[in-house]
C-alpha cells in the first residue's frame, strides 16, 4: 500500500499578542493552525521519527514569532510563522499556518479612547424575561456573554496560600471575562433602552477605570455603581467566568516576556458570580 498524501502540524495555538507604547496597548489574538508538509513519510510508514519536528516544537514558534512581532497583522504574523518552520528545518517542503482572529474594539469611556480596555467584536445578546401572575409582573433586563479585556491594571495577590496551591501572584496581568448579566426592575423607568444602555456603560466604566485587585473586587464595585446610576432597578446580578491568558514562558529560547505574548485558554477556568442590592 502506498502513503498517498501526508500532513501534521498544531491547531489552536491560541496566543495574545500585547504591544505597549506608554500607557496606550494593542492586543492581537490569534487561535493558529501550522501544518507541515516535507520529507517524513518513514514517521507514518517505518516508526521512524528522526525526521520529523515535535508539534510543541511547532507551537513554540508560535510563540518566539509572538514575542519578536508583537506588532503584525494577522497576514503577515502567519507568513512569518511559515517562514521561521522552513528556515528552521529543511526536510520540510511546505508550511501552511492558518490563524483566526479574535477582534477587539477599544473601549470609549465618557467619548474618549481608553488606553488599555476592549470589549469583543460583535458582542453581547441583551435579553428581557417577564414573569406575569394573576397578583403582579417582576420584570428583569440583562445581558448575555458580553465579553471584555483590559490588559494591565489588574492583580491577584494575598490569597490563601497551602501545599494544593501552584499560581503564582500577580500584580500586572489580564483581566478578561465574559460576562452574564442581570437587573430586576422595582419600578419602570422613562426608557427601557437608555437606562440599559446607562447600566452597562457603568459597568465598563468602573471595570476600565480602576485597578482590580480581583474579579470579585470589580464585579462588587461594577454592581454597586449600576444601582447607583439606576434608581429604578433593585438588585444586579454578575456571573462572569475568568478567562485566563496565560504568561507564556519564553526562558527556554532565551527571551523574556515583559507581559507581551499570552497563552489563551478559557477552559478551565474561575466563575464568579455575585449579587448586589440596596
Amino acid at each position: 500500500m502506498t502513503l498517498l498524501h501526508k500532513t501534521y502540524g498544531k491547531g489552536r495555538v491560541r496566543v495574545m499578542r500585547v504591544h505597549r507604547d506608554g500607557d496606550r496597548h494593542e492586543v492581537r489574538e490569534l487561535s493558529v493552525k501550522a501544518m507541515l508538509t516535507g520529507a517524513f513519510d518513514r514517521t507514518f510508514t517505518d516508526a521512524d521519527n528522526s525526521p520529523t519536528v515535535s508539534t510543541d516544537t511547532i507551537k513554540n514558534v508560535v510563540y518566539i514569532v509572538a514575542r519578536e512581532s508583537p506588532t503584525l497583522p494577522a497576514e503577515a504574523f502567519c507568513r512569518a510563522v511559515a517562514q521561521r518552520l522552513l528556515d528552521s528545518y529543511a526536510q520540510m517542503e511546505t508550511a501552511t499556518v492558518t490563524g483566526h482572529e479574535t477582534r477587539w474594539n477599544r473601549l470609549a469611556v465618557d467619548g474618549a479612547a481608553h488606553a488599555h480596555t476592549f470589549t469583543l467584536d460583535g458582542n453581547g445578546q441583551p435579553f428581557a424575561r417577564v414573569v406575569l401572575s394573576r397578583d403582579g409582573a417582576s420584570v428583569e433586563s440583562g445581558l448575555s456573554g458580553f465579553t471584555f479585556l483590559k490588559s494591565t491594571e489588574s492583580g491577584w495577590a494575598n490569597y490563601v496560600k497551602d501545599p494544593y496551591t501552584t499560581i503564582p501572584e500577580t500584580h500586572d496581568r489580564i483581566a478578561a471575562t465574559s460576562m452574564e448579566a442581570s437587573w430586576a426592575w422595582s419600578s419602570e423607568p422613562a426608557d427601557y433602552e437608555a437606562a440599559n444602555a446607562l447600566i452597562l456603560e457603568t459597568l465598563l466604566r468602573v471595570f476600565a477605570g480602576s485597578y482590580s485587585h480581583s474579579l470579585q473586587d470589580s464585579l462588587y464595585r461594577m454592581g454597586t455603581a449600576a444601582l447607583a446610576a439606576v434608581p429604578e432597578i433593585a438588585t444586579i446580578t454578575l456571573a462572569c467566568p475568568n478567562k485566563h491568558y496565560l504568561l507564556a514562558n519564553l526562558a527556554p529560547f532565551g527571551m523574556d516576556n515583559p507581559n507581551q505574548v499570552f497563552i489563551a485558554t478559557d477552559e478551565p477556568h474561575g466563575q464568579i458570580e455575585c449579587t448586589v442590592g440596596r
